[in-house]
């Protein structure tokens, strides 16, 4: 959300989508999110710049392998930083920068089968919620979009400065107003 008040012509953008596919005031169903790729793509780039856990779940390697010039041995344990990979250059244009539109049409996808983007793991150890998280993003941003038009507080300054964690979370609480469409 923070990022769709930081860039209201891509909220005005998922806005318009939701009221043309489902009509004014309309929720947001399960059934729907598949006939709503704009707000599909939000919620994929809110995920590459702002994974839940930055660091997946350890690995051990079954042997040792070469990567970009370093040996890592066979046993070691290895932690893939999501966060860092959603904003790596060699792989993002602009990483940054919350551009969904670099998600449409794409078939990048979080389900772990595309390793630019991660954000909930992969293979055996993937995050078993994926599914259930993925449903109530659409679900929960679609509903607010759908229902409510949005501004920031008069004066505020939204900081986007990232409280590290098990978790990550937003350091500075957001100062955003919700009003009921009508």
């Amino acid at each position: 959300m923070v990022e769709l008040l930081r860039n209201p012509e891509k909220l005005a953008k998922a806005q318009v989508e939701i009221r043309q596919v489902l009509g004014k005031n309309e929720p947001v169903e399960e059934a729907d999110i598949s006939r709503l790729p704009y707000l599909q793509a939000v919620v994929k780039e809110a995920l590459r710049l702002h994974p839940a856990a930055p660091l997946l779940l350890p690995c051990k390697v079954k042997q040792e392998v070469e990567i970009a010039g370093f040996t890592i041995p066979r046993d070691a344990q290895v932690l893939i930083n999501a966060w860092a990979i959603g904003r790596d250059p060699m792989i993002w244009m602009n990483p940054e920068s919350f551009e969904p539109e670099r998600f449409m049409g794409s078939e990048i996808d979080v389900r772990g089968w595309s390793f630019e983007m991660i954000p909930f793991g992969g293979g055996r150890r993937i995050c078993p919620g994926l599914p259930l998280a993925m449903r109530m993003m659409h679900l929960m941003l679609g509903s607010l979009i759908s229902f409510f038009d949005w501004k920031v507080e008069d004066g505020f300054e939204m900081n986007m400065n990232d409280k590290f964690g098990i978790v990550i979370e937003i350091a500075h609480p957001l100062g955003a107003i919700p009003s009921i469409i009508v």
